[in-house]
């Protein structure tokens, strides 16, 4: 199977807004009923002004920027994602992922979600996209 060439400074951005919909949606998913994830008063206690979007879901956001630079042809072989802080529901975020180095097929990315607008960091790391098959 033939894949297309990645190429070190390739990025790809996208934004979004952590919505209460798919805060609900996700809960069902991963089963987190955790206070700061479902409950606004619990989470306003713990000094949040709302409920606290998932960090697997606000890190997600990069999976899609990862999917295309990858194109159809490639996946995620590995992911390490840090949480500098957390994301409020209702916020924006947005998600980019650049290759930085390539070998072979595979490419090494560094990813990051930052707070739309004022630009904070909320998630970096690093991704390799592999070959959804070898050969």
């Amino acid at each position: 199977m033939s894949h297309a060439p990645l190429k070190p400074g390739a990025v790809f951005a996208f934004r979004k807004t952590m919505t209460v919909a798919e805060q609900a949606m996700f809960t069902g998913i991963s089963g987190n009923f955790g206070g700061l994830y479902v409950d606004a008063v619990r989470a306003r206690k713990a000094g949040a002004s709302n409920m606290v979007a998932f960090e697997l879901a606000v890190g997600g956001l990069a999976t899609t920027c990862l999917s295309q630079l990858g194109g159809p042809t490639r996946r995620i072989g590995s992911i390490a994602l840090n949480f500098a802080a957390p994301v409020i529901v209702g916020e924006s975020v947005e998600a980019k992922a650049e290759i930085v180095s390539v070998a072979g097929d595979d490419a090494v990315c560094r990813v990051t979600c930052t707070l739309s607008p004022s630009g904070a960091t909320v998630v970096d790391g690093t991704a390799t996209l592999v070959p959804f098959a070898k050969g």
